[in-house]
């Protein structure tokens, strides 16, 4: 395989960066946010989930 000019792969690099659609900071605090509230609708789903399993098992146990 032969080796690429350093020259010619910075180029290349460059060109390939100038492609990428960056989103806009809109965009990133929507999906930002987003996250924060899926993260927090799993642990109270998880929460939840843990005190039925905890409730049943003193049930049987106790």
């Amino acid at each position: 395989m032969r080796m690429a000019n350093p020259l010619q792969f910075l180029q290349q690099v460059r060109s390939e960066v100038g492609k990428i659609t960056w989103p806009s900071r809109r965009e990133v605090m929507l999906t930002t946010g987003m996250v924060f509230v899926m993260a927090a609708l799993t642990a109270l789903f998880f929460a939840l989930v843990d005190w039925v399993i905890r409730f049943g098992v003193s049930q049987i146990i106790g």
